[in-house]
């Protein structure tokens, strides 16, 4: 059973997220969504452990690689306020970085995958290493590119959280979870939003409670029927899509992965800003809902349109070297699928176990969802397209177009009394179409 708030409009999307969440065995879930800068989607059911407790609304769950956008949000913060420049060396910032044919690198090839230093299980010996920060920063200046840095992308699973949050630590001089409180969290109130999660939050924790490991972990290896099927089943695509599984393997398995037990103290509270962020459905959907709105959300702004308009540019469209399909790689976000529905402007992260967060600058609309139940792919799972879709299609019957002036200071946009279709929407947003009066558009 549900809790929370859905504004009538978006019932439909309640309905699905009550399908996703586990019957007879443990499992809950979490959903906020944005639409306009209005909530319209507060709900949350189920369980957050396997003893049963429920899933409350401060129910904070790991998130797994949704954390690549928070990170990669706070960084665009600080190239806004000056701190640092997309096109720039990473060795400016962070010297040891440049040797090893690394000194050329820039944080723009960081931010859309082409650095070529995904290969985390040829820099570490032991998965538990990532809970050190010092070692893994180390291991990575003392790395070689496994490819030409901007010749192509490949999906930097694990290494992209200290690749990025070391030079957020350069510039500031302080650590990533001070810088996140400071420009994220604080600004917008969010009480569930943390990236090493501290002593005194552990309590509201939800336990990730299928065992794919040793017993009481969440690694790697399955112990499933379902799961093992799941697992041969992204094996066949990678070899059908003619991909290298020996990459795919070095990017997303460090040695040891699956004794590392993700619902362990350590882990939680080390700093793994690709992989370990422990999230609400509130505080990931007001972010990206502010993203959604070109930067700024009840009269707070923390990134320039200007800026906005940088980030959500597409910076390369092809397949890379590890993920078997085209992400459409932005700085720091990926494009967002839907069932059924457009979304080729929209972007966020998604991570493994379903978890996820987008912006839609068209429509205006944002969400978030933490979940603490199913495997999925390192990618994400159906649940969050089924959702997705759900939302797209609910915002759609209210208004088809944002009620805002601009979208990140691109392209007219019609009062509320006016609709058009999603197409004509984006040619807008993406200055295809020349500014149009009222009377040229057809409502339907």
């Amino acid at each position: 059973m549900l809790q929370g708030y859905v504004h009538p409009d978006f019932g439909r999307v309640a309905e699905v997220l009550s399908q996703q969440i586990p019957r007879n065995r443990p499992g809950g879930a979490a959903l906020t969504v944005y639409h306009k800068g209005q909530c319209v989607v507060d709900i949350w059911g189920g369980t957050r452990n396997r003893d049963g407790d429920p899933w409350r609304a401060e129910t904070l769950s790991l998130s797994f690689s949704t954390t690549k956008g928070v990170a990669s949000t706070l960084l665009h913060i600080l190239v806004d306020q000056g701190f640092l420049r997309y096109d720039d060396p990473v060795s400016k910032y962070w010297p040891e970085f440049g040797q090893r044919s690394k000194q050329f690198i820039t944080v723009r090839q960081l931010l859309c995958h082409e650095a070529g230093l995904y290969h985390i299980r040829d820099m570490i010996d032991d998965a538990e290493q990532m809970m050190d920060w010092n070692f893994m920063t180390t291991a990575i200046e003392r790395a070689n590119p496994i490819h030409e840095p901007g010749t192509t992308n490949g999906y930097h699973a694990l290494t992209y959280g200290w690749l990025i949050g070391e030079l957020i630590q350069r510039v500031t001089n302080k650590t990533f979870a001070e810088v996140l409180e400071e420009l994220i969290a604080g600004p917008l109130n969010l009480d569930g939003l943390f990236v090493g999660l501290p002593d005194d939050q552990m309590h509201r924790r939800a336990e990730l409670v299928q065992s794919i490991g040793r017993k009481g972990s969440y690694g790697m290896r399955s112990e499933h029927r379902s799961q093992k099927l799941m697992l041969k089943a992204v094996t066949a695509g990678l070899k059908v899509a003619n991909i290298d599984l020996d990459k795919t393997i070095s990017a997303l398995v460090p040695k040891g992965a699956m004794y590392l037990d993700f619902n362990s103290p350590d882990f939680l509270n080390a700093c793994v800003p690709a992989a370990n962020g422990m999230f609400t459905a509130r505080s990931l959907a007001k972010l990206y809902a502010l993203l959604a709105n070109g930067g700024e959300l009840d009269g707070i702004r923390l990134i320039s349109r200007e800026t906005m308009n940088e980030i959500t540019q597409i910076q390369n469209r092809t397949m890379g070297d590890v993920i078997p399909v085209p992400m459409h790689w932005r700085l720091g976000f990926h494009r967002v699928w839907a069932l059924g529905k457009p979304t080729s402007l929209s972007f966020g992260h998604f991570g493994f176990g379903g978890s996820g967060g987008w912006a839609d600058p068209v429509r205006n609309l944002s969400i978030g969802l933490t979940l603490n139940s199913g495997v999925g792919t390192p990618f994400g799972d159906a649940r969050i397209l089924q959702i997705t879709g759900a939302v797209i299609k609910a915002a759609e019957r209210r208004y088809l177009v944002p009620d805002v002036e601009q979208v990140h200071g691109i392209g007219p946009f019609f009062p509320r009394d006016r609709r058009t279709t999603y197409g004509t929407a984006k040619k807008l947003v993406t200055g295809v179409l020349p500014r149009r009066r009222k009377s040229d558009i057809t409502a339907i």
